[in-house]
């Protein structure tokens, strides 16, 4: 999540759901917390029950919105220009905590001459190439005491994932010129206060389609639960990362954390819900193509990445925690490659692939289409309904030569030849498809890290039926016979395979909870894998303590050097802890935290700079001059005994570099970053670009109504309504409890299938009564891409929005049927296109243009079932209750 990467070091969320209850109000946007993270929510409720102010912000009113006391309807995909309105009113009103803000942040910081803001050029910032469609941030965005310049390649935009110099800064100064009285024109505070001088509440309700009131009344409830004695929080999802802008969207909300003080602090922060149990997990120890664990870089064929030495140069800040990225990287090649990883072979730093494009999914899918991708695994993924743009990704299915899926069910991916919208002709379709069916969750041992970095293990309490296996089990077994397929190779670039270390059986059989013995022959010891992923000393094979012991001089092994400290002796699996802590902001000796067991990042923010408590009632994490180390309920953020007053000599490296009142060790200067001079693709500062498909021009920079530098695919079946009249309405989609992500699970579950029997889609009356559509009765929606029929849900739910002085309709759709299962229904994803997040090629599902209209698709057959009882008739459909109503508003 470069969105929080950028602005504070990590992306990951900043603290944990638990401390949620001590917030003083909770901003809720881009998510249905109530829904889709419903225990994880009992925790807001309980900061609600103490007298904290709950606000959702979306534009469905769902579950979340009545439990909060304000909601405010929003239009999909405006949602800097409403964050952007409040970063004016906490700036215009003078309401910024100033004493954390000038300690703690580059607001006083210097902006170089060269630097034009988007204000200035009509919605581009300097530095950005037309042609190229891309910026050189490191050309004009840097602080002004920095040497510029940049080796990096057109061709290595294309890579998502810039070099930790690039994306966390090299500054060659870790006290860059500041001006702390914050006269000087190009500091960061004044450049913050003119690109956003126009998002004035006036500005955000013409946007947003809010009213001016509803606006004031969150900017005024968030600011004064801010500052010394309070604390704010702020809660996003997939609402917020499923936008060509979505990194930004984030950016925006970590410069008002930063703003108001609330990073590092009990009952602030920002919440990253992720989408199911192991996200955070599968990003830590990645299934993604630019990185490596622990967020290291992939090499790239793009840089001079030839000898570890020269990817070392650039990979390696000089100052900041980062610092140490030689010993990281270096215990990772002896985690892989074992003895084999010498001094004299680089570690065997040659045997990693080098990337040399954008691999992501998206973009995967459209060279599957244009033939240049043969065979596809699939684990976990449901790309012919579950991705956006579901035709096209059915018809690069097509273009395979094999895939292997492995699920718990048949998939509607695993079914595309035989089924699904299209009515395929097997016989005409060369793809062999492969299903082998998958151990359940219950039916393994291993690990979640969920959304709050934590590690819990579980353990498996039944052996998996007939032919199924765990993923480990698969994986495992796939490598060890690919080693014995390729043992009598001599071609250099088998080498990494052959000598990669691949020995996690089980020293003894496998004795199951109630006593029995496994049966499952093969399957690997996750224990084995967790204890090499937190790292060992090479000559003994000891386990390290945690990260700290790490060196570059091939002494130590370790797999993910962020989960180092979880296995930090033999039979000391912390991740199976499950102490409770009750009476204080964390429990620490439940599972184990990422990084270093720490439950809230960026703690040392907790106290002033001189480490006294901002206030008691926010106590946290202070400075123990008596024993001379920080303390308090958490783990410190921080070298535990470095004191306040420390300052670095001028030509400190590493740690010795950052300040002992620098909470953000991860940044080279050690400060939170509201203007960030390297990070993110697409500007140093979020700014308001419209969606792709969006009926609306952008009111704000008329000339560039989207982001400039959206990733776009024009391809066959992948077309852009862009700004027309001929789909005027907005859409936008979202999950529901009772069913999971494209349904590959729960549509293939009675009981889940009978409380959610089939796709509808939400409308408002209003638009209902314009388009002569029925509650409960059939509509089609369509846009360039496609088109779907559904049952209407006719609801005040989803309402009619003024946005510069027209009426402006949405429509929301869950996103959870397709052709296989128990229920079937209509594909929300055939109607959304693959553009993407500049940074992280994320699409942009949550925002995209349709028309619809009453009756079904031409030669329609009844895909979608009538629910088991009689929908009630629109004079039936029940209004929120008074008591579930938020305050001003009438839903």
């Amino acid at each position: 999540m470069p969105g929080l990467g950028a602005s504070f070091g990590r992306g990951a969320a900043t603290s944990f759901q638990e401390d949620m209850q001590n917030a003083d109000c909770i901003l809720i946007m881009g998510s249905n917390m109530a829904e889709a993270h419903p225990v994880g929510f009992r925790f807001p409720m309980m900061a609600r029950e103490r007298g904290a102010k709950l606000i959702h912000v979306d534009p469905h009113f769902s579950r979340t919105s009545a439990m909060c006391q304000q909601y405010v309807k929003i239009r999909t995909g405006t949602d800097i220009a409403f964050l952007g309105g409040l970063i004016h009113y906490i700036l215009l009103h003078e309401k910024w905590f100033k004493d954390y803000v000038l300690a703690y942040t580059n607001a006083a910081t210097i902006i170089g001459d060269e630097y034009k803001d988007a204000e200035e050029l009509g919605g581009i910032f300097s530095g950005f190439n037309e042609e190229k469609r891309a910026y050189d941030s490191q050309g004009t965005w840097h602080y002004a005491s920095e040497q510029r310049g940049s080796d990096r390649t057109q061709a290595d935009h294309h890579m998502k994932a810039e070099s930790f110099t690039e994306r966390t800064g090299s500054l060659e100064n870790p006290v860059p010129d500041r001006d702390p009285t914050l006269q000087h024109p190009n500091c960061v505070l004044n450049i913050l206060k003119e690109h956003y001088r126009r998002y004035t509440p006036e500005t955000v309700a013409s946007i947003c389609g809010c009213s001016e009131k509803d606006f004031l009344r969150v900017a005024q409830t968030l600011c004064d639960n801010s500052g010394r004695d309070r604390t704010s929080c702020i809660v996003y999802a997939v609402g917020w990362t499923q936008h060509s802008i979505g990194v930004q969207i984030i950016r925006a909300a970590t410069i008002i954390q930063l703003l108001l003080g609330n990073v590092g602090r009990p009952g602030g922060g920002i919440m990253a819900m992720r989408g199911h149990a192991s996200i955070q997990g599968s990003t830590d120890v990645p299934t993604l193509y630019d990185l490596l664990p622990g967020y290291l870089m992939q090499p790239s064929a793009l840089r001079d990445h030839n000898t570890l030495e020269s990817y070392l140069n650039q990979e390696q800040p000089k100052t900041g925690f980062m610092a140490n990225v030689p010993k990281f990287m270096v215990s990772l090649l002896k985690a892989w490659y074992g003895d084999a990883a010498t001094r004299e072979n680089e570690f065997g730093f040659r045997w990693v692939p080098r990337a040399d494009d954008n691999y992501s999914h998206l973009a995967c899918m459209v060279r599957m289409l244009e033939g240049k991708i043969k065979g596809m695994f699939l684990f976990g993924q449901n790309p012919a309904a579950g991705a956006p743009n579901g035709k096209l990704n059915r018809a690069a299915l097509k273009k395979l030569d094999w895939m292997v899926v492995r699920d718990w069910f048949e998939i509607d991916t695993a079914a595309f030849w035989y089924k699904g919208p299209e009515n395929p002709d097997p016989a005409t379709i060369g793809t062999e498809v492969f299903f082998v069916p998958a151990a359940a969750s219950a039916e393994k041992d291993g690990t979640f890290t969920n959304t709050q970095r934590l590690l819990q293990w579980h353990d498996k309490a039944i052996d998996p039926p007939e032919d199924c296996r765990s993923d480990t089990w698969f994986v495992y077994e796939l490598g060890k016979r690919l080693k014995k397929l390729y043992a009598a190779s001599t071609r250099e670039r088998d080498e990494g395979l052959l000598h990669l270390t691949w020995d996690y059986e089980f020293e003894q059989p496998e004795v199951l909870p109630d006593g029995s013995v496994s049966r499952i022959e093969g399957e690997p010891d996750a224990q084995k894998i967790l204890m090499e992923i937190n790292g060992y000393t090479v000559g003994d094979h000891r386990q390290v303590r945690d990260f700290n012991s790490l060196r570059d001089d091939g002494t130590t092994a370790c797999g993910c050097w962020i989960y180092s400290g979880v296995f930090p002796e033999e039979g000391d699996n912390r991740s199976r802890s499950r102490k409770r802590t009750p009476g204080v902001y964390t429990s620490p000796e439940w599972g184990f935290a990422w990084p270093l067991n720490r439950r809230m990042m960026y703690n040392r923010a907790s106290a002033d700079p001189e480490g006294r408590p901002w206030s008691e009632r926010k106590k946290y994490m202070w400075w123990n001059a008596e024993e001379k180390r920080w303390t308090g309920p958490d783990v410190p953020d921080f070298e535990p005994t470095k004191a306040p007053d420390y300052r670095p000599d001028p030509e400190a490296k590493g740690m010795a570099a950052i300040a002992g009142d620098a909470p953000f060790i991860m940044k080279p200067d050690g400060r939170g970053w509201l203007f960030a001079p390297m990070g993110v693709k697409d500007g140093p500062l979020p700014t308001h670009y419209e969606p792709i498909d969006s009926p609306i021009p952008n009111l704000l920079y008329p000339e560039q109504r989207a982001n400039p530098t959206v990733e776009r695919y024009d391809v066959p079946l992948n077309s852009y309504s862009g700004l027309t009249a001929e789909y005027p309405i907005i859409a936008t989609n979202y999950r529901l409890t009772e069913h999971y992500l494209s349904g590959p699970m729960s549509r293939f579950d009675s009981w889940l299938n009978e409380l959610q029997p089939g796709m509808f889609i939400e409308i408002s009356p209003e638009l209902a009564d314009a388009k002569g559509i029925e509650h409960g009765g059939w509509m089609v929606a369509w846009n360039s891409r496609g088109a779907i029929e559904a049952r209407a849900m006719v609801t005040r739910r989803i309402q009619p929005l003024t946005v510069n002085g027209s009426t402006v309709h949405q429509i929301g759709m869950p996103f959870h049927w397709a052709f296989s299962g128990e229920t079937v229904g209509a594909i929300a994803n055939d109607l959304t296109s693959i553009s993407a997040d500049p940074n992280v090629s994320m699409h942009e599902a949550k925002s995209f243009a349709v028309d619809v209209r009453a009756g079904r698709l031409e030669g329609a057959q009844d895909i979608a079932p009538l629910p088991a009882a009689p929908w009630p008739t629109r004079e039936q459909v029940p209004e929120t209750p008074k008591s579930a109503q938020p305050e001003g508003q009438s839903i």
